[in-house]
């Protein structure tokens, strides 16, 4: 359970985290294990020693110290390739998970077989062996979840969960040298010197730091941006969830411009809320825009909110609230006609949105959170065209069930409606006309996009193929040449 929970992790930087990652990572190792029980129990039947259970896990502590020294140049490879985010997540959990699985898998049926002695009681034996792995089991998943993961990082509790494997290995029975035994092990310290070293040098050199919270693995590092210092967050290879530019302390995300359009076309908010915080990029925007008015953020991830005081100069402010919970159950109880503005921007990897926060349920909740006149505006990552506006025709069709006025904004005007893009929809039950004769608003008006919308199916709590539709626009972005 460790090694699943942790490879997740591993996986997230380079694939992402969507439903098609658990997929994969879960079906490919229970697959792996069912390979290795049904190995382990021919061969205990054959070869009933001591010695065998400790080779079999031995080598499972081997292929675990593998993954670790190969992880980061076999994902780099395979998140190169172009290739559809099922695809790419079915090769990577093989590649790096199915090997060390087999001899786990290997362990159980040998160990009954080993543990065996009459069948008078091969019951008792057997149950209380079932009960005990379960136990681990849930002792395992625990442990990872609270524990391992948040204190000690992903790398780290692989090297020690290899290191634990292989001193019950030595515990079972005695070392034998052999040529792949040892290589194994300097596989083991190959891949602790070198994960070790890497952390330390581009932590040194480029403010590197990696994260993981309870919720996601959170890279952020300092880069430049039209020749300027920035300041990023991210959680997937290919975009950044948050970016700051160090010498003024605003945003780097240039979609920010279009939450603005909630003031052009309903006046100066004076309560607000905001679901997916990250970096508190626009929070602080808002704070400085409106000094009169409120903001609650829901962020569901609590390191989220303590890496943006840490490294996105997020402050204590009495008009900022935040909530770490779920955007979709903080909607669900959340007062009636309490915001004047709603804001979405809440990602779980490359453009994938939590499904529960897409369907025409959730936007009868922001309908409901709204004041009569209040606007919702969302983020979406998506293409304008093809096949990679899937999901963008779905959230236009989900929202024009609750709300009569629907607009949607392209933010980057440059780029050919085929490729994936920041697209701002922006809904509300009153005529979206403008209120301000400000002419720093034209250009954002100019980008709306007017062509009519292909037909799509609302989404609704119990359909909602959000991972579908975005894996297209997921899997087009990361061809090379995508800008």
């Amino acid at each position: 359970m460790i090694y699943e929970i942790v490879g997740s992790r591993v996986i997230a930087p380079y694939i992402g985290t969507s439903t098609y990652t658990w997929t994969s990572l879960i079906g490919i190792i229970l697959a792996a294990l069912s390979l290795g029980y049904w190995l382990g129990g021919r061969w205990a039947d054959r070869n009933p020693k001591v010695s065998v259970l400790a080779s079999a896990i031995f080598f499972a502590a081997g292929l675990i110290s593998l993954t670790v020294l190969i992880k980061e140049p076999v994902l780099s490879v395979i998140s190169g390739r172009g290739l559809p985010v099922e695809v790419s997540s079915l090769i990577a959990a093989t590649l790096l998970f199915a090997p060390a699985s087999v001899f786990l898998g290997f362990v159980p049926p040998y160990a009954v077989r080993l543990s065996v002695t009459s069948i008078e009681t091969s019951g008792v034996t057997v149950g209380r062996l079932y009960a005990l792995s379960t136990i681990g089991s849930i002792a395992g998943t625990f442990s990872a979840g609270f524990f391992l993961i948040p204190f000690l990082g992903t790398g780290r509790t692989l090297y020690l969960l290899a290191g634990v494997l292989f001193l019950l290995s030595a515990l079972l029975a005695p070392f034998s040298v052999r040529p792949s035994r040892i290589a194994l092990i300097v596989v083991f310290f190959l891949g602790v010197a070198l994960t070790e070293g890497s952390r330390f040098m581009i932590g040194s050199m480029s403010n590197y730091h990696d994260i993981d919270t309870q919720y996601s693995r959170v890279r952020v590092f300092d880069t430049a941006k039209n020749g300027r210092p920035l300041r990023a967050m991210a959680i997937d290879p290919y975009i950044y969830q948050t970016s700051m530019y160090l010498d003024t302390g605003e945003s780097g995300a240039r979609y920010l411009q279009y939450y603005g359009l909630a003031e052009l076309f309903r006046g100066v908010p004076d309560r607000s809320l905001m679901i997916g915080g990250a970096g508190y990029g626009y929070p602080k925007k808002y704070l400085g825009d409106y000094p009169n008015a409120s903001i609650d953020i829901v962020e569901i991830d609590p390191g989220m909110t303590r890496i943006a005081k840490l490294h996105f100069g997020l402050k204590e402010n009495t008009r900022l609230r935040t909530i770490h919970m779920d955007g979709r159950a903080f909607l669900n109880q959340s007062g009636s006609a309490v915001y004047d503005a709603v804001y979405l921007d809440a990602f779980t990897s490359l453009f994938s949105i939590p499904f529960q926060l897409t369907t025409v349920e959730a936007v009868i909740e922001i309908k409901r959170a709204l004041k009569p006149d209040g606007i919702v505006l969302v983020n979406l990552g998506t293409s304008i065209k093809g096949k990679g506006s899937l999901f963008l025709n779905a959230q236009v069709a989900t929202y024009k069930k609750v709300f009569p006025y629907v607009k949607i904004f392209q933010t980057d005007p440059a780029k050919p409606p085929e490729k994936v893009q920041n697209v701002v929809l922006v809904a509300c039950s009153k005529p979206l006309k403008r209120t301000v004769r400000d002419s720093s608003y034209d250009l954002l008006l100019d980008n709306e996009i007017v062509e009519p919308r292909i037909s799509a199916e609302v989404l609704t709590d119990d359909f909602a193929p959000v991972e579908r539709m975005i894996s297209y626009a997921q899997s087009q972005y990361s061809k090379a040449g995508n800008d």
